[in-house]
């Protein structure tokens, strides 16, 4: 059996549910609470870099969200293009990346604040929001690839601190995945945690 570590309410744990749900993959979840130490320490003999999301398969770690997907999807469903892999990595490093530098930013103590650094995602995060819009968001499809799996816990993380109003294509994109039933039951069961994150 697979097992995944994680926590409900990481963004990139959440990429690797959606597409795992997509997938139909069997698989047990394992929620790791880093501030135990006893669980930091057998997650750490897991996945030394402490990051999640980690899955087990057959005594093989594998992390990084995309990958262990890759790892999993033996019928390419969510891979099925170049353009999709481009797509993924836009959302990750582009508007995924930016969001965490602000996140990061409201979890430091006072005195360690970066206020030029949170200006500068902010304002990269508007401009990959103004790219999604006219690009990546405009096409509709009926396939689900690993750019959506991406993009969904992207945009419900990045929109909480940067809105997305004004940029109506991309709004309309983010509407079409809430509805998919792989992100709103991965967004459900983050919902008991989101007091936890700290808002816009």
């Amino acid at each position: 059996m697979i097992t995944l570590h994680y926590h409900p309410l990481s963004s990139y744990c959440q990429k690797a549910l959606i597409g795992m749900y997509e997938l139909g993959v069997r698989f047990e979840k394992h929620s790791v609470n880093l501030g135990d130490v006893a669980e930091r320490a057998a997650f750490l003999a897991i996945a030394p870099l402490g990051k999640f999301p980690v899955i087990e398969d057959g005594g093989v770690a594998i992390a990084e969200s995309t990958i262990l997907l890759e790892h999993l999807d033996r019928e390419r469903r969510l891979f099925p293009s170049l353009a999709a892999r481009a797509a993924d990595r836009f959302w990750d490093l582009h508007v995924h990346q930016h969001m965490q530098v602000i996140v990061g930013d409201r979890l430091r103590p006072e005195g360690a604040k970066d206020s030029f650094g949170v200006a500068q995602a902010r304002a990269k995060l508007a401009e990959s929001y103004a790219i999604a819009d006219r690009t990546w968001a405009a096409e509709v499809r009926d396939d689900f690839t690993i750019a959506d799996c991406a993009a969904a816990p992207a945009l419900f993380f990045a929109q909480k601190l940067v809105p997305i109003d004004a940029y109506p294509t991309l709004a309309a994109y983010y509407a079409r995945l809430r509805a998919r039933s792989s992100v709103a039951r991965t967004f459900d069961e983050a919902a008991p945690y989101l007091a936890m994150f700290p808002g816009a």
